[in-house]
């Protein structure tokens, strides 16, 4: 929800390459996500992100099923990766979900996320369906495992090092400057 206000104050471009983390998960031998399979764990992140939500004025509401499927909203988001639209839609997705507790799995949800994002909706659609889209996603996932991503949101720099977690974003941001200009 922050990244592209303190992206911009800090003068640093974002690239947005949407993935899943279930295949990452999977070849760690995980079924389900980390949070549910270490329910001490789990707990705490759900405080955690309450207590963040609450710093920044966030609504949250714990996704049932969590996690939930993701991946027509992923191929939606890869396939508009370059579009000025992705970020208004990836924010849209995550509201819905942990906002206000939708399932993201509807694609008449996604089709009105996309609509508010000024997205094509029925093309765009189309488009996250095709094998093109299909295999770059399997791409991207294959990319962000050889960078060694293992949770979202990620930051990856030009340089490959890896920043996890909203709470490292600002350091993210400060590193990227710092690569930007040297």
């Amino acid at each position: 929800m922050r990244i592209e206000t303190l992206a911009r104050q800090a003068g640093v471009t974002i690239a947005w390459r949407p993935f899943l983390l279930g295949p990452i998960f999977k070849k760690q031998g995980w079924d389900t996500s980390p949070f549910n399979l270490h329910p001490a764990k789990g707990r705490h992140m759900w405080r955690d992100i309450a207590r963040q939500c609450e710093r920044y004025g966030l609504p949250l509401c714990i996704p049932t099923p969590f996690p939930q499927h993701s991946l027509l909203a992923t191929r939606i988001a890869c396939c508009g990766q370059e579009q000025s639209w992705v970020s208004e839609f990836t924010r849209s997705v995550y509201s819905a979900e942990f906002g206000q507790g939708l399932d993201i799995s509807d694609e008449g949800l996604l089709a009105n996320l996309l609509l508010d994002a000024g997205a094509p909706a029925k093309r765009v659609l189309e488009v996250a369906r095709t094998a093109e889209t299909k295999s770059d996603l399997r791409n991207t996932v294959s990319e962000a495992e050889k960078h060694g991503i293992f949770g979202a949101p990620s930051f990856i720099l030009p340089n490959g090092e890896l920043f996890w977690g909203n709470d490292r974003l600002e350091q993210a941001l400060e590193a990227a400057r710092r690569l930007a200009t040297s």
